[in-house]
């Protein structure tokens, strides 16, 4: 579980394409090339961490394979500064009326007895450059990595390639990108078709 929640506070500051495939890797159970590979990128792509992502990382790579010296040279911060983006429920123009995506993600997540709350918001690059990309927000009391794969490999096979999929469980706090993801989003599926907990 360490994992997925050190891969959940990344988001907003680790790139799609980066984090996609790291959760991808995750939910298929290669826990070791995560544990090899997440050290790297983020010394790479120069994040920093937080002390308590810094104890996330080191309980669940470590096992695994993770290169204690590469862990050790990740820069650290006392708190994630601004987010470089910003969220809003309302569709980009080139989204047609009816939200295929939104649909079929929808009924996927249906009247799932894991899935407490199923959202979808656009996010957009904070100076205005940048693509605009759908971020799906999915609360949830199951399996949050084998269900953010599940809905990463749907939304890459209807054309999504760097798909951005948040799956918190209801016990976790969540971070600042995900407090604002969520207070500017929309249900993907109406109120009373979740099966309550």
């Amino acid at each position: 579980m360490s994992a997925h929640e050190l891969l959940i506070g990344l988001a907003g500051r680790l790139g799609d394409r980066q984090l996609w495939r790291f959760r991808d890797w995750l939910a298929g159970g290669a826990i070791d090339a995560v544990a090899r590979s997440l050290p790297l990128t983020l010394l790479r792509e120069r994040v920093a961490i937080t002390p308590d992502e810094y104890k996330l990382a080191v309980n669940a790579l470590m096992a695994h394979g993770a290169d204690a010296e590469r862990l050790n040279a990740l820069p650290w911060v006392d708190e994630i500064g601004e987010l470089d983006y910003t969220f809003s429920a309302e569709s980009p123009e080139w989204v047609s009326m009816g939200d295929s995506v939104a649909v079929v993600l929808g009924a996927i997540l249906r009247g799932r007895s894991d899935v407490l709350e199923a959202r979808s918001t656009w996010r957009r690059p904070r100076l205005g450059t940048g693509p605009v990309s759908r971020v799906v927000l999915v609360t949830t009391v199951g399996e949050e990595p084998r269900l953010t794969g599940e809905l990463q490999r749907v939304l890459r096979a209807l054309g999504t390639y760097e798909p951005a999929v948040e799956v918190l469980p209801r016990s976790m706090e969540p971070p600042r990108y995900h407090r604002a993801a969520f207070a500017a989003s929309e249900p993907l599926v109406p109120e009373g078709h979740l099966v309550p907990s």
